[in-house]
């Protein structure tokens, strides 16, 4: 009999070593070179059913995206991804493929899956210097098309959905306004995420300038809600309106000494760090507590953004403290695994009982309650439960808070006919994104919650696509 071919195990990423890159706010990942890329892609076997495809948001046709770069064809490879993915130089980094696209792929029952993020990354990265024409098409014109004025749609925000909106519908020849109520563009793309997961002036600011190429207009220290509504929009002669405000609003513990100088929200935190520049300093001067001993609580990818940032600015010990273990925590296993070699410590079942401050109200400590793991809760993961009388105490100058977030109140409360659900988001036809107000489109986070960057761009798709249809430009 003859025996089975052996699998090639997955290309290894290039990265940065950790005792390097805690001293600055470079990329951790460096990239897959040509020779790297193309190995990696002649992994995949171009299944004939594709499961990725059915684990990517946005149906990104993947084995023809991978056959293209493993032949080398690296300009059809990215006009095939560009054919449903507007953003994949930003997806191709901070998506998690281990749970959609990669963790569909029949390789993961045999061996590794195909690095697809990575492949999607390399294509994007070598293709960004390209026109932006092309860059944006989205496979819909070989040129820049003729943009109508009279086909007017207004985007409110300027994060992943919004984008994918405005790609879409500029390269079908819309003229697209795109509003942010921050003074610099590219929402949680920009103030959440740190410079060394995704760089702002070589991936972020790039597709934004694609945009303006194709003449999309930003308007910049625009706050829906007060310095505009909906109805202004639509009487300055707007045909569609889409909302792609994210969920900005921070959640608490609410716990005593919540208030102590030195607690942060990780919204404040990293807006301050990433958008602010505060890791820049003194080239910009924005205060920051950058703190000794910090603690980070939250298990999700914000907050291993905020407890990696800490280390970098210079603190001698951060902690995640999380009610469960390690294994239960949201974010993705890549980024707990950086999170780990860079020196962060764990500090798992465990539960934030008290913040205690000195006599000028500066954070001093935290009092930690003890926890053990119980029966499963609703969600399949095993529930917390306090040890009862086990508590303990450890010295913190610098908390920050990634407990979640909320919808934020200032535009929703603003828009009376806009329909809501019981936890503050907007409701929308699944169909369409379309929301309770006729030609009004909505999607992201505003509409999930705190969800992923390519799931936001999925509904901006979803609802460019409509808009585009009655516009009279889907073709």
């Amino acid at each position: 009999m003859k025996k089975k071919k052996a699998l090639a195990p997955r290309v290894p990423m290039p990265h940065q070593a950790p005792a390097e890159r805690i001293k600055n706010f470079n990329e951790v990942a460096l990239g897959y070179t040509s020779q790297l890329a193309m190995e990696e892609a002649r992994r995949c076997l171009q299944c004939k059913k594709p499961a990725c495809v059915e684990g990517c948001p946005v149906e990104v046709p993947i084995p023809q995206f991978i056959a293209h770069l493993a032949a080398g064809r690296i300009e059809d490879a990215y006009k095939t991804i560009k054919t449903t993915n507007s953003l994949p130089a930003i997806c191709g980094r901070v998506c998690p493929q281990e749970v959609q696209c990669e963790g569909n792929c029949i390789l993961l029952k045999k061996g590794q899956p195909i690095a697809i993020g990575r492949l999607e990354r390399f294509v994007a990265d070598e293709y960004l210097h390209r026109d932006a024409c092309d860059l944006l098409a989205d496979g819909a014109k070989e040129t820049c098309p003729v943009i109508d004025p009279e086909k007017k749609v207004a985007c409110i925000g300027s994060g992943p959905s919004s984008l994918t909106v405005a790609g879409y519908l500029a390269s079908r020849g819309c003229k697209v306004t795109v509003f942010e109520a921050l003074h610099e563009l590219g929402g949680v793309l920009v103030y959440g995420i740190p410079e060394f997961r995704l760089p702002k002036n070589r991936i972020v600011h790039k597709e934004i300038h694609a945009l303006k190429q194709l003449q999309v207009e930003f308007k910049v220290n625009a706050v829906a809600g007060k310095t505009f509504t909906v109805q202004d929009l639509f009487a300055q002669g707007f045909k569609a309106v889409f909302i792609g405000v994210g969920a900005g609003l921070p959640r608490f513990l609410n716990i005593p000494g919540e208030n102590a100088i030195g607690v942060f929200s990780a919204n404040e935190y990293l807006t301050r760090v990433n958008l602010g520049r505060a890791y820049d300093f003194p080239n910009y001067d924005t205060p920051i507590i950058c703190g000794k001993h910090v603690t980070v609580y939250g298990g999700g990818n914000v907050a291993m953004d905020a407890a990696r940032t800490a280390l970098r600015l210079g603190a001698e010990s951060v902690r995640i403290v999380y009610r469960r273990t390690v294994d239960a925590m949201p974010a993705r296993h890549e980024e707990i695994e950086h999170a780990i070699e860079e020196g962060v410590i764990m500090e798992c079942l465990a539960a934030p009982l008290e913040f205690t401050c000195n006599e000028h109200g500066h954070l001093k400590a935290v009092r930690l309650q003890r926890m053990e793991l119980g029966e499963p809760d609703d969600s399949g993961r095993r529930s917390p439960r306090p040890i009862p009388g086990d508590t303990y105490e450890l010295e913190t100058d610098l908390a920050v808070i990634a407990v979640g977030t909320r919808s934020n109140p200032v535009m929703l409360d603003n828009e009376p006919l806009l329909t809501t659900n019981k936890w503050g988001y907007v409701q929308v036809d699944e169909a369409t994104c379309e929301t309770s107000i006729p030609n009004v489109f909505a999607g992201g986070d505003i509409v999930t919650g705190a969800a992923t960057v390519i799931l936001a761009a999925g509904a901006g798709r979803t609802a460019a696509k409509e808009m585009a249809r009655r516009l009279g430009v889907d073709s």
